[in-house]
């Protein structure tokens, strides 16, 4: 088997893989908050909090260990890292189900964040096999694996929790989990151009060296955050915009639509952006997608019922499907294959701060000033991320060309 069909079956198996990861950890998003509430009689504030702290409080241990895990697998491969990672997360999903209060509940979403990077390490693995022209066709069309367990996790598992309940559902997600580790037995590791020539290992100061040489590469890293703060604000409180809308009844199902809305969207638009970046160039094609995103998100604070939510759900959906793939893309291009592992850990920690940060801001703003308000907040720091990245696209033009 040649690299090239070694590639093609490395892209399908970690398709699958990566469905069946985002399908589990999806299929809990829609009633997260609805758990917390079979643990006892709490005000909705309470609710929203812990909802927004329980979480984000996944990503404080990924946040940590991000960058050392791309390290290691720069050094010693990604596909044993990547196994480790799906059989620990199988573990700690297949516990959750049986928390009793929302202390266990917060201490097990802990643990498990040390194994949530399964998605950006399997990013990792396909983007150091694949040449840089058609990066972001190739990382597109991963991100759909994601994206169609992303959309329809969140539907089975609104069923599966009305039907069966909340703690049934969290453990039937962990054999999906499990499956994704038995596919990546089956994969071969390997990396493109490296040459008897190429430098094989680089220390974390030369990585930094050449981000902060980079500052178009130094931006997109540090909007990252901005970026993830704004996607997640929203996650944890939307099962309750849900019920303020449509009532009680079916609430969770109901949520599991709204999730899946914006995943349609990015179903239908991730491998094609993916395409346009490599054509018009990565950092224009992340501009647009950002101010795009910055304004379908501000109608859903002023939606009156749950189909108008969906209806902007997918739009946004639309917007916010290329920008991981186009973004991973442009650091396939400017990063040196064997640092790209410790650069996408940098990535991917940054990713995970803004996932702490969003829900607990989302939590507690929806708490004080209503869940209109997170939308506001939302828009504008999608928009924000846009003119920072347009900014630096006129200053370094030089470090935007494809």
């Amino acid at each position: 088997m040649n690299q090239q069909q070694a590639g093609k079956r490395n892209l399908a198996i970690m398709w699958f893989a990566n469905f069946f990861v985002a399908g589990s950890m999806t299929m809990i998003m829609p009633f997260l908050s609805l758990y917390i509430e079979t643990f006892g009689q709490f005000s909705d504030e309470y609710v929203k909090h812990w909802s927004g702290m329980t979480f984000g409080i996944t990503f404080v241990t990924a946040f940590l260990f991000s960058p050392v895990i791309g390290r290691m697998g720069d050094r010693h491969g990604r596909k044993k890292i990547l196994i480790f990672m799906a059989i620990g997360m199988g573990l700690a999903m297949l516990m959750l189900g049986f928390a009793e209060s929302v202390g266990e509940l917060f201490i097990l979403r802990l643990m498990m964040g040390f194994f949530s990077g399964f998605i950006p390490v399997s990013q990792a693995f396909i983007s150091t096999q694949t040449s840089k022209e058609v990066a972001g066709r190739v990382l597109g069309t991963l991100q759909t694996g994601s994206i169609t367990g992303s959309l329809i996790g969140p539907m089975i598992g609104g069923i599966l929790a009305d039907s069966y309940g909340y703690a049934a559902t969290f453990q039937s997600t962990a054999a999906f989990i499990f499956l994704s580790a038995i596919l990546v037995l089956t994969v071969k590791e390997y990396r493109v151009d490296i040459s008897k020539h190429s430098k094989t290992n680089y220390s974390s100061k030369e990585v930094w060296r050449h981000i902060v040489k980079n500052p178009i590469l130094l931006n997109i890293l540090l909007i990252s955050v901005l970026v993830q703060i704004a996607n997640f604000s929203i996650q944890p409180i939307l099962s309750l915009y849900v019920g303020e809308l449509n009532g009680m009844q079916n609430i969770a199902f109901y949520s599991g639509i709204a999730f899946s809305a914006a995943g349609l969207g990015n179903l239908m638009m991730a491998r094609k952006w993916g395409e346009f970046a490599d054509k018009i160039g990565y950092v224009r094609i992340l501009v647009a997608l950002l101010i795009l995103s910055a304004i379908f998100y501000i109608p859903g604070a002023f939606v009156s019922n749950i189909w108008q939510l969906i209806v902007i759900r997918f739009a946004l959906g639309i917007t916010l499907g290329g920008i991981i793939p186009v973004r991973i893309a442009y650091i396939r291009h400017k990063a040196p294959v064997a640092m790209q592992g410790e650069v996408l850990g940098y990535n991917t920690s940054l990713r995970f701060l803004g996932n702490i940060i969003g829900p607990v801001l989302g939590g507690f703003v929806s708490g004080w000033f209503g869940f209109s308000s997170v939308f506001f907040i939302t828009s504008f720091l999608l928009l924000v991320s846009g003119l920072i990245l347009l900014g630096s696209l006129y200053r370094h033009p030089e470090f935007a060309e494809n």
